[in-house]
């Protein structure tokens, strides 16, 4: 496949998706392709057959969910280190349009605009999500080092 977006867990599972932190037991932990909030992170499911929750065995859900949890804890811990207006981090599971069992993993920060810092983070511009400014790159190596550092402290 040429291009990972296109099959985001086949390609982690192959090692070829360049967003991936780190393995975890149900999943994978990879940083968000826009970083407009930066550390945003997301949980992909392992199998990517998997469309919901509900379609995980109880011990395989119960592993997804510890995964969600532990990342969260990561991108909490990260960020409030590198940023003293961490604010929260918000978790949700959607799947409106991607159809794989995934988590998005929102930092908050008080440096938000007063408008759209107690909402979603869904009421965002569009700009937001598609310009090249929030793209994730190499200026975000440093909160992706310290995502993925904790979720190994927190892993051992």
């Amino acid at each position: 496949m040429s291009d990972w977006r296109s099959d985001r867990i086949g390609s982690a599972l192959r090692g070829a998706n360049p967003t991936v932190m780190c393995r975890l037991t149900a999943g994978f932990a990879v940083i968000g392709d826009t970083q407009f909030l930066p550390g945003y992170s997301l949980l992909l499911t392992d199998d990517p057959a998997v469309q919901r929750l509900s379609e995980l065995s109880r011990p395989r859900r119960a592993a997804f969910l510890a995964d969600m949890d532990r990342l969260g804890e990561a991108v909490e811990r990260a960020c409030t280190r590198l940023d003293p207006a961490f604010r929260r981090v918000n978790l949700e599971i959607l799947g409106n349009t991607d159809a794989f069992l995934h988590v998005h993993v929102w930092p908050r920060f008080d440096w938000e605009p007063d408008d759209l810092v107690g909402g979603p983070v869904w009421l965002y511009p569009p700009d937001r999500w598609t310009d090249e400014r929030y793209a994730l790159g190499t200026r975000h190596d440093q909160i992706r080092q310290a995502i993925t550092g904790e979720l190994h402290t927190l892993s051992a």
